[in-house]
């Protein structure tokens, strides 16, 4: 009997590491967390590495998932020759083809010393289109990385989001609060990337 109860806690105790060690998250691109942008902390939820040269990790304060956030960073970095203008460039174009079916949708873009700043509104309605259901506000910075033996674009996004019936307390408030966010992530010391390979 006492075999079998030994024999059940390591099993028990291997369970619980192997959920563990799924829970992991990589740090592929070697950035010290978390991340203090906007007085938060930001700690690494989620990463992926979906081909060679493009890296994606995502960050959360505490208590927040990603199923249902109020804030969030992203940090992307896509390795290669890149200019920020054209990425930026081709999110604007994005933007203007989805402003087509919602008009919710808005952007600003701001360029200093080739880094690009795009701040846009964009949105999510129920299926009969009747409801609104979530709003985000993002806020990208594209410029080159750092990191002289990893070219390529760095992104560092914040997204701010609100659901429901506080959709509209959250619209009001960005009609005073809108450059606050835009200044944040504009003054956010950029790491030099250097992603695994």
């Amino acid at each position: 009997m006492r075999n079998k109860s030994i024999f059940l806690s390591l099993l028990l105790a291997l369970g619980t590491t192997c959920a563990m060690a799924q829970a992991k998250v990589d740090d592929y691109l070697n950035i010290p967390g978390p991340l203090q942008l906007n007085n938060a902390a930001y700690r690494l939820a989620w990463s992926a590495h979906p081909n060679k040269n493009y890296y994606k990790q995502e960050y959360l304060v505490p208590g927040e998932t990603l199923e249902r956030f109020n804030s969030l960073v992203t940090i992307d970095f896509l390795k290669g020759e890149f200019r920020p203008a054209d990425l930026a460039g081709q999110k604007v174009e994005e933007l203007k083809k989805l402003k087509a079916t919602n008009p919710l949708v808005n952007y600003n873009v701001y360029e200093k010393d080739q880094q690009y700043i795009l701040d846009f509104l964009i949105s999510q309605s129920s299926a009969d289109g009747k409801q609104l259901l979530i709003v985000e506000r993002n806020v990208y910075r594209y410029e080159r990385n750092a990191n002289p033996a990893q070219p390529g674009i760095v992104l560092l996004c914040a997204s701010q989001r609100a659901y429901g019936n506080g959709i509209e307390p959250f619209l009001q408030k960005l009609k005073t609060d809108k450059m606050k966010l835009v200044k944040a992530v504009a003054e956010y010391k950029m790491p030099a990337v250097t992603a695994k390979q």
